[in-house]
């Protein structure tokens, strides 16, 4: 059985380019004893991966030059030596960028796909999904009557966390690029307002749509609008780092936060999240996401685009703003 992947050929300055990965064919590997045999059928595109694809300390180990790209993934299990797992289950783990996996089964569990579509594992019900609702909930502390602004909001992330604070009875605005991404925000995911950064000026937008200040801010771009968020925050104010993609395709140092000593005079909070700190709690939080998508109060968005042949441009849409909720990888 053939095996399509893509390898980590060297290390990027700036933007990643077609060169930086080797496309491979090669036979998929023996299935050994407590292992299984996936058949991915989608992969998915996350900021992440581009702090993976460099060199040095971070809260994960790099991705090796040689190596088939990190990525979490859904599938069938073609071949099982597992107890845990049968052929035919559907199931998820990090499988990395290519069409067939062997896996110690180490992080992998099994979805249903009688409940939601397998592309929604990696979403609202993945690492997306569980990135907002320990980053807002655990970190940011949202309180009922309170202001929330996210950035990223027509994103994977950002989208959940802003309708989890709706959830929890939070006023909600949210910084997106574009009048379309806005108004899926305002409209579809029910943010009270949306603030065009494309467009319009981030501190009026600020000013006139949080006229209280901010009490919570969930960060996923960094740069400017950190900057900017920083100008409005309130006493005892939350601010979550959750990601910097204004930042991740830098050729020059990472742009800090100017404005940073806003958190001493308002004796306010900045802390990072990574998600996989909360790894033990997957499950409850699922089960509550699930419970509210069927209440029909948590919507979900998927932006599926197809063949593993095209994975180093589509990739890239993330850092060019061109995809339109999670971003998935479908392949043949």
């Amino acid at each position: 059985m053939k095996n399509k992947q893509w390898l980590l050929a060297s290390r990027p300055h700036g933007e990643p380019t077609r060169e930086n990965w080797e496309f491979k064919e090669t036979d998929s590997a023996e299935t050994g004893a407590g292992q299984i045999k996936v058949k991915v059928e989608y992969i998915s595109l996350d900021p992440a991966m581009r702090g993976w694809m460099n060199e040095g300390k971070s809260y994960i180990e790099p991705v090796q030059l040689g190596d088939v790209m990190r990525a979490g993934a859904v599938g069938e299990v073609l071949e099982s030596n597992s107890d845990e797992f049968a052929v035919g289950d559907k199931v998820y783990g990090n499988f990395g960028v290519q069409t067939i996996a062997v896996s110690d089964t180490k992080g992998v569990h099994k979805v249903d796909p009688a409940l939601a579509p397998l592309e929604r594992y990696l979403g609202v019900l993945g690492m997306p999904g569980m990135t907002a609702y320990f980053g807002l909930l655990k970190t940011g502390l949202p309180e009922a009557g309170e202001t929330v602004v996210v950035s990223g909001a027509a994103g994977a992330v950002g989208g959940v966390v802003g309708q989890i604070a709706k959830i929890k009875g939070c006023r909600v605005v949210g910084i997106a690029g574009g009048a379309d991404k806005c108004g899926y925000v305002v409209n579809e995911l029910g943010f009270d307002a949306a603030i065009d950064y494309k467009n319009e000026s981030v501190h009026a937008g600020l000013k006139e749509h949080c006229p209280d200040g901010v009490d919570v801010y969930f960060d996923n771009v960094g740069g400017d609008i950190l900057d900017a968020v920083l100008t409005r925050i309130n006493l005892k104010a939350r601010i979550v780092i959750c990601g910097a993609i204004s930042q991740y395709n830098n050729t020059s140092a990472v742009k800090g936060p100017a404005n940073y000593l806003s958190l001493l005079v308002n004796r306010a909070r900045m802390e990072g999240i990574v998600v996989f700190d909360n790894a033990r709690h997957y499950g409850e939080a699922a089960k509550e996401m699930a419970g509210w998508i069927q209440q029909g109060k948590l919507k979900a968005k998927e932006h599926v685009e197809s063949g593993i042949e095209n994975f180093p441009e589509t990739l890239m849409m993330l850092f060019k703003g061109e995809n339109f909720g999670k971003l998935v990888l479908k392949f043949d």
